[in-house]
């Protein structure tokens, strides 16, 4: 499942993974959220936790991920991946040239330090 975070500061969307992740927790969590911001020309910065929690993305949750490039690319700003899962670190890293916006990664030590650096946002266009 993903979990909304709580209390972040404006202009961040934070989202945790819990257990098992699905195309169902894109679309009811992460997807309406995402598209609120876009809706409000606003830049989407993310702080993404995949802790100690987090087991298993399915095939259809993978997917699903994937399909958020669908948001226009200048809608982008700082996504922020906080984990200590070496191997989803490291495809991640690998595939960060497709990604739109900035992406750093954070261990799960320095969440804080990963929505502090979310919430800096990029420089404007």
């Amino acid at each position: 499942m993903i979990e909304q975070l709580p209390d972040l500061p404006d202009g961040v969307l934070g989202f945790r993974a819990v257990g098992e992740v699905t195309s169902d927790d894109y679309r009811q969590v992460m997807d309406p959220a995402i598209d609120a911001v876009v809706a409000a020309d606003g830049k989407v910065n993310i702080v993404f936790v995949l802790g100690d929690d987090f087991e298993r993305y399915t095939l259809g949750g993978m997917w699903q991920d994937a399909e958020l490039e669908r948001e226009p690319r200048q809608a982008w700003g700082r996504i922020a991946l906080v984990t200590d899962h070496a191997l989803i670190a490291e495809i991640v890293h690998g595939l960060a040239f497709l990604f739109p916006g900035e992406v750093r990664f954070f261990p799960t030590s320095g969440e804080r330090d990963a929505i502090d650096w979310a919430a800096a946002g990029p420089a404007e266009d």
